[in-house]
């Protein structure tokens, strides 16, 4: 596809044979010349975008849910753990893919581990905040029930930590959403490469626009898939009516099946 500015210093938009004025003059955002590359710019970009965010987040929920396990009821190991995903999060993503592209090449691995990095803190955290907030009577009685550790984890206590893993797994989509622009820095993917290109093209403004409105309305789409899956599957945490009873009609129907085994 050739490219054209049709001003000197102006921004250099696509070369359709015909195009806009609006495009011409490069104002704020032209539908035709959207709807011309959608199919072909904006949604190869957005699929990429989401599957960048995907892998990062499914990774990261895998190493940390491992961590918080292991930490779990440990006191004192969470530290370093906490300290290394603060590490991480400190680190600007531009500088870490500088550091990165040396060891890593410039490839989606060098993109996901600077990602995968942005949720670590952020998500180890919430399971952690999770699995300790769960109430001790409960756990009595499910042990007195004769559970083992892996049944405790599987079936009490990760149940009743899941308000607050599935609140770092929000966050940490959002966040992971946002940044996923910075991965055109390292490769032509993801909505964030439109927008470096618009940008290291003129400027041209309905490219920029489209992009950056993508991006943030995946980020609320995102957003609104995790607040309905809380609805769904833990519904006593988004409605203040029966949140402190389900955890006591727990206890109460371990006791009841303790005393009746």
């Amino acid at each position: 596809m050739a490219y054209t500015s049709p001003d000197p210093g102006g921004p250099v938009i696509p070369n359709f044979q015909v195009t806009s004025r609006c495009a011409s003059q490069n104002k704020l955002f032209c539908w035709d010349w959207f709807a011309k590359n959608w199919h072909s710019v904006f949604v190869p970009a957005l699929l990429q975008h989401i599957e960048l965010m995907f892998i990062a987040v499914a990774v990261g929920f895998a190493l940390c849910l491992g961590a918080a396990v292991i930490t779990y009821r440990r006191r004192g190991w969470d530290v370093p753990f906490t300290a290394l995903g603060g590490f991480f999060y400190a680190i600007p993503a531009i500088a870490a893919f500088e550091i990165l592209v040396p060891v890593t090449g410039l490839g989606t691995l060098t993109v996901e581990i600077v990602l995968v990095s942005y949720t670590l803190l952020v998500l180890y955290r919430s399971i952690l905040t999770g699995l300790r907030g769960v109430d001790p009577e409960v756990l009595e009685s499910a042990r007195g029930m004769g559970l083992t550790r892996a049944q405790l984890l599987f079936k009490v206590e990760l149940p009743l930590a899941m308000p607050s893993i599935i609140a770092g797994l929000r966050v940490a989509t959002v966040l992971t959403v946002s940044l996923a622009t910075i991965a055109a820095y390292v490769i032509p993917a993801g909505l964030g490469d439109p927008i470096f290109f618009a940008m290291g093209n003129g400027d041209f403004n309905t490219e920029l626009v489209a992009a950056g409105v993508l991006v943030v309305l995946l980020a609320l789409a995102m957003d609104r898939v995790f607040v309905v899956a809380q609805h769904l599957c833990v519904p006593w945490s988004v409605s203040g009516r029966g949140s402190v009873p389900r955890a006591v009609r727990l206890r109460q129907r371990l006791a009841q099946r303790q005393a009746s085994g």
